[in-house]
């Protein structure tokens, strides 16, 4: 019987063309979901683009454009990324200017207001128009937000709508020790449990129109809108169809005894996914999410990707030279899951060379050349078991830790399982030289070990694993695969 499963990224902000920051975030998610699929569960998986909010506005006013047609723009850009990564093709695309998706923002608060848990009041703060969040001094690092230090933070007096956060402290610390695993890794979840214990105070939930009218209208109200975040983070539950179809809302979201939803998102949303979000989901009477995934972020060289530095690196310029798969590869082997970790090209065309075109690309050749070659082989076409107990014992210590891996999110350690079959294959290659003499126990061992590779490929290299289990079916030689550069 197959598990309902539901997992998201977050939704891209429209303010600029997709980066390979967020290629890391929809490849990971994008992994794991395909992980599961290939174990037979019913994976529900969502990405799509965050449209509304200030740096939006102030962005499509700048281009001399009405600030629908610059998100429609936009959007499409982060759309094409399902075929440029080699996304699955079930994934589902929300955007928070669909009226579906307004409906529900507006729905959400109305329960949220029937809660007791909206209210309006007069307020001034310090505002990071890059984070689309107020800050608090302690936040703030030479009066400056951190994450955001070229922008100068904002002054905002006005009377807005308000949240009460702070009444979900002590729910929040009750939750986190219920579900010991509830964020990934250990360290991010440690930081978001000192942010909760130490107080939490409301935070607003609406702008007025007449300073930034690019929003969805508050239930009741429409001098104000609701604000960016309270109204993006329910795209998590409307792109299931709630309110109205909940049937499939229970399916794949889950219940409060048994949740299923996973969220993958960067550090920089911990506070938003794994606080924020779950208080506003008790509020409007919703269940909990299941786990919320935090990866670092990618820097070039060192430092952080930024347009003034000159260092953003363009997903679709890789993949147009080096192939899906070869991006993929990257992400998934050579950037840490959950750690920040630098990304430059030469970095990229060393380990391409070194583990794509020498490593799985020639072993791939090596290996169906060798049977393409052996009538008898050729004559069979059922799968064949491998009979060497060296190799099966490295296949099996493959497969245990490489699912291991994928139980805690570690893509990283996962991929290197498989490469680690690549080269006791080639160990198995020298050591016995088939090509010498005719050694059909020998070609039977290495195309099942090739098959088993192929098996472990299919969630990180679809297209790859494709080919190779193809050109076994068939005992032929694909094309390289990579090709060197």
């Amino acid at each position: 019987m197959s598990t309902a499963r539901y997992i998201t990224t977050t939704l891209p902000y429209v303010n600029a063309d997709p980066h390979i920051g967020f290629a890391l975030e929809i490849v990971h998610a994008d992994i794991v979901a395909r992980y599961h699929t290939l174990a037979g569960d019913d994976v529900f998986f969502n990405t799509g683009t965050d449209e509304h909010g200030q740096k939006i506005f102030e962005k499509a006013r700048a281009a001399g454009k009405d600030p629908q047609a610059y998100v429609d723009e936009y959007a499409e850009k982060f759309r094409r990324l399902k075929g440029a990564l080699g996304l699955s093709a079930d994934l589902h695309f929300i955007r928070t200017t669909e009226p579906r998706h307004r409906a529900a923002a507006q729905e959400f608060w109305r329960r949220c207001e029937a809660r007791g848990d909206i209210y309006k009041k007069l307020y001034r703060l310090k505002y990071c128009v890059g984070c689309e969040l107020e800050k608090t001094d302690s936040e703030l690092k030479d009066g400056r937000c951190p994450l955001h230090p070229a922008q100068d933070l904002e002054t905002r007096e006005e009377e807005n709508y308000f949240f009460r956060f702070s009444k979900y402290r002590q729910p929040l610390v009750d939750f986190y020790e219920r579900c010991p695993d509830f964020v990934v890794p250990d360290f991010r979840f440690n930081e978001i449990k000192r942010f909760v214990e130490r107080g939490l105070e409301d935070f607003s939930i609406s702008r007025l129109a007449a300073k930034m009218p690019w929003g969805v209208a508050v239930p009741g109200n429409e001098k104000q809108v609701l604000y960016v975040w309270f109204d993006a983070l329910v795209n998590y539950v409307s792109t299931l169809g709630w309110p109205e179809e909940h049937e499939r809302f229970e399916k794949y979201w889950g219940t409060s005894e048994a949740p299923t939803a996973v969220q993958f998102a960067g550090k920089d949303n911990l506070r938003q996914q794994s606080a924020m979000w779950q208080a506003m989901l008790v509020s409007a009477g919703l269940p909990s999410s299941r786990q919320i995934v935090i990866h670092g972020f990618i820097t070039s060289g060192g430092q952080k990707m930024s347009k003034s530095l000159g260092n953003v690196i363009d997903p679709y310029t890789i993949v147009a030279e080096y192939g899906t798969d070869a991006l993929r590869y990257h992400l998934a082997r050579h950037v840490h899951p959950f750690e920040d970790s630098d990304f430059t090209m030469e970095k990229f065309k060393e380990a391409y060379n070194a583990n794509l075109a020498n490593g799985l690309g020639n072993f791939v050749s090596r290996v169906t050349a060798l049977v393409a070659r052996n009538e008898k082989l050729k004559m069979k076409n059922e799968k064949v078991q491998c009979k060497s107990k060296k190799l099966l014992d490295a296949v099996e210590q493959a497969q245990r830790a490489y699912h291991a891996a994928f139980g805690a999110y570690h893509i990283q350690n996962a991929a290197d399982e498989v490469w680690k079959l690549i080269q006791a294959g080639d160990e198995h290659v020298q050591a016995t030289r088939p090509w010498e003499s005719e050694k059909p126990d020998v070609l039977e061992d290495l195309r099942a070990l090739l098959g088993e590779i192929a098996t472990l490929l299919v969630p990180i290299l679809p297209e790859t694993a494709e080919k190779i289990v193809s050109a076994l079916k068939t005992c032929t030689i694909p094309a390289p695969l990579f090709p060197r550069k």
